[in-house]
């Protein structure tokens, strides 16, 4: 049963606008917090904003969100960015998430953190850059960067095997133990999803070597269905892109050669 508590913050919510969630699909971050919302039922709005033409900087967005980064949500009155705080904050605003999303236990909790502020500074800054530097960047109309790419994906190999080695260490399928996954798996599993735009050589090089990791993965997809592959979709459409450019362009520049060797 509800507590009296819990049915005045639900009507205190049916005042309220709904939920905005602002978010571009292709964003990690975005992701996480979108399937979050979808499996504990929230109900919110989502606002897509297409970084790809940068529409994160016009300045209706950066009234959301100074920094011009997504995801961002807007509850009422209430405006939050940065996707570790968003879930921590949905968590508990809304009345139904179940316990083990973020636990009421404080040694738990702390142990969540720890996992989240790891993931900033090791695991998302390898996977993002490696996978910018080495396939996204023209299509942010950036070059591509490979002194980056090697560079990041030592920091990517290393951050795979401490999850491996560290987080993934105990009894249970998700990160520290647990049997039930965690606002951290559902966190660190869609960065790791980012790795699906790659080339499968590329993809399976990298993950190939790490089986835990793989399989904490999949447990995590498993425990968030329908919803982890219908927001995922992105990245399978974003590859085949790629792919029929990659192609376009090696096309291109075997003409070049064709007709550069027929002159001489």
């Amino acid at each position: 049963m509800q507590s009296d508590v819990d049915i005045k913050r639900v009507e205190e919510r049916a005042a309220k606008m709904k939920l905005k969630v602002y978010a571009d699909r292709m964003s990690q971050p975005s992701r996480a917090v979108i399937i979050f919302c979808k499996v504990n039922g929230i109900d919110f709005e989502e606002v897509r904003i297409d970084i790809s033409k940068r529409q994160h900087l016009s300045p209706e967005f950066r009234d959301v969100n100074p920094m011009g980064q997504v995801p961002a949500i807007v509850d009422g009155r209430f405006k939050l960015f940065e996707s570790h705080a968003i879930l921590i904050y949905l968590s508990c605003a809304f009345p139904g998430v179940a316990d083990h999303w973020y636990p009421a236990d404080l040694s738990r909790r702390a142990k969540i953190h720890s996992a989240l502020d790891w993931h900033h500074s090791k695991l998302r800054r390898g996977a993002a850059t490696y996978v910018l530097n080495t396939t996204l960047a023209p299509a942010l109309g950036l070059p591509l960067n490979p002194v980056a790419a090697a560079e990041n994906e030592k920091l990517l190999s290393s951050s795979l095997l401490k999850i491996e080695s560290i987080w993934l260490k105990g009894n249970g399928p998700f990160l520290l133990g647990g049997f039930r996954p965690s606002i951290a798996d559902l966190s660190l599993v869609c960065e790791i999803m980012q790795l699906e735009v790659l080339d499968d050589k590329d993809r399976d090089r990298i993950l190939g070597p790490y089986e835990k990791v793989q399989k904490w993965v999949e447990s995590t997809r498993k425990a968030t269905q329908p919803h982890f592959d219908e927001v995922h979709q992105v990245l399978l459409k974003a590859k085949t892109r790629l792919q029929m450019l990659r192609s376009a362009g090696a096309n291109t520049e075997a003409d070049s050669t064709r007709k550069l060797t027929s002159k001489m």
